[in-house]
């Protein structure tokens, strides 16, 4: 089972900042995701970045027990 960790507006649309995920890959990870949480986590999933185990994803990795994959919405700022 995976840990899916989120952050800012994902976290507010799902309701947690970390839930755990029995899941093979990431893109099914994010599949059950979206349908536990529904439309609005749906979109902030949609303009975020995914990392996984601290690095951004690339590709689809297979997904092993504490794996932590990351939900990072995009950041707005300025000096």
């Amino acid at each position: 089972m995976a840990v899916l960790l989120l952050f800012g507006p994902a976290r507010s649309a799902a309701g947690a900042g970390r839930v755990v995920i029995d899941a093979p890959t990431v893109s099914s990870l994010c599949e059950v995701a979206r349908r536990r949480f529904g439309d609005g986590f749906a979109s902030v999933l949609d303009a975020s970045a995914v990392w996984v185990n601290g690095e951004p994803l690339d590709g689809d990795p297979s997904l092993v027990e504490a794996d932590e994959v990351a939900v990072l919405p995009p950041v707005s700022g300025g000096a």
